[in-house]
């Protein structure tokens, strides 16, 4: 059986739930600003411990968010952008439906002006 890709709305779901939490997200702005960083790495410039940073980078990893390499003993950690850019996507098609709406109201909302004078 070949494993497939979940559909892009699991994966907004997922992103979005890693990242409502301000440590995961403080966690993948280090990790976008430093490249790659190992769990001790990161706990060094977190307010949390090495075994609470792993547990984090385990969500951040089921979410597609990040991802991981061995090296030597080392697992190093960095930002993975697919599951970002899916999530970029449906917010800017959300923005832009939204906007769709607000420009029809005001087109109403206008014409019912100029019908009323």
């Amino acid at each position: 059986m070949v494993d497939q890709p979940p559909a892009d709305g699991e994966v907004v779901d997922s992103v979005l739930a890693a990242l409502a939490d301000p440590t995961r997200r403080q966690m993948l702005g280090l990790l976008s600003a430093h490249g790659q960083a190992t769990a001790t790495t990161l706990a060094g410039g977190l307010p949390i411990s090495r075994q609470a940073v792993v547990k984090h980078l385990a969500v951040l990893d089921a979410a597609g968010l990040v991802g991981s390499v061995k090296v030597g003993r080392e697992v190093r950690y960095a930002v993975r952008s697919e599951a970002l850019d899916a999530t970029a996507r449906w917010m800017a098609a959300l923005s832009s439906d939204w906007d769709r709406r607000l420009a029809k109201i005001k087109r109403i909302a206008e014409a019912a002006e100029r019908d009323a004078q």
